[in-house]
């Protein structure tokens, strides 16, 4: 069913709150809401996040560097709570002036250097520390490619289908298969492209992969959005092996953990400040020090 009543004004205004499960923390204009500075920490990088799909990819490769041995990649990760609109704050817009999750700040450079958007930050630390983005002409712009792909495909499954499927006050019929139909087709892109190749840019492991994955390698997992049965992702056989590939990979498991506030407690790190934490500052471990005291 949709609704056939509604007639756009001429001018829109913003009148009221739209409903759904963040109608209070969005508005159609930017800058900060309160006064709040950053906390800092000690180690070259600041991230600020929260495990969403976007923010999970900045971990992941931050976790993948630091799996390699590469020191100089370690990091403080601060929870951002988009419910409770800490995105607004004015040491938050300083880094990203748009507001969303993941922002990083390197403060290995001086003076410190802000980067925003998360395709953006995974070039910077790929390119920083030449790891995950091949040297070679054809190699790179492979990878990039499809970390741009990732960029531009995933409002639609996000923004779009995620929307309207799981999150939005009402269902409605048009904008559901509108956007089933486009993640479909985007499955159908992916699974075609990993028919022939082991990783998405070829047979090497990449920052299109950490890119890629957290969003299309959970959805067809079930972790995002709860609708594998809905989009029959059992059928997208090769991204399926692929994704079970790469969940295995223990950086990606601790990627996964670092801003995480739901879901299992022994899988929640709200705080990530030194390796350590994985094993001593989970949520369960929190608790039962707490049940202690």
């Amino acid at each position: 069913m949709s609704d056939s009543t509604y007639t756009p004004p001429k001018v829109w205004k913003w009148e009221s709150e739209s409903g759904g499960q963040f109608a209070k923390i969005n508005r159609p204009i930017a800058g900060p809401t309160h006064e709040r500075e950053l906390p800092v920490g000690e180690h070259p990088f600041q991230l600020y996040s929260l495990a969403t799909p976007n923010g999970v990819k900045v971990t992941i490769l931050l976790e993948e560097l630091l799996e390699k041995g590469i020191t100089e990649a370690e990091y403080d990760a601060w929870l951002i709570k988009i419910p409770d609109g800490d995105q607004f704050g004015s040491g938050f817009v300083e880094v990203n002036p748009n507001s969303k999750i993941p922002a990083m700040v390197d403060q290995s450079v001086k003076p410190s250097l802000r980067i925003f958007e998360s395709g953006s930050m995974m070039l910077y630390l790929a390119e920083k520390f030449g790891e995950f983005l091949p040297k070679d002409i054809a190699g790179r712009t492979e990878t990039l490619n499809w970390l741009f792909w990732q960029m531009g495909s995933a409002p639609f499954l996000g923004g779009g289908f995620g929307h309207f499927y799981a999150y939005a006050p009402e269902k409605y019929e048009y904008p559901i298969n509108r956007y089933t139909m486009e993640v479909k087709r985007q499955l159908d892109v992916l699974n075609r492209q990993l028919a022939d190749n082991r990783y998405i840019a070829g047979d090497e492991y990449t920052i299109a992969d950490m890119a890629i994955w957290p969003w299309y390698g959970a959805l067809v997992k079930g972790h995002v959005y709860d609708a594998a049965e809905f989009l029959e992702a059992h059928t997208y056989k090769n991204v399926m092996r692929w994704a079970d590939e790469i969940g295995e990979r223990e950086a990606v498991k601790r990627g996964l953990m670092v801003n995480r506030t739901w879901g299992a407690p022994e899988k929640q790190l709200h705080e990530r400040h030194n390796a350590s934490d994985f094993e001593d500052r989970t949520q369960d471990k929190l608790a039962a020090e707490l049940g202690h005291s």
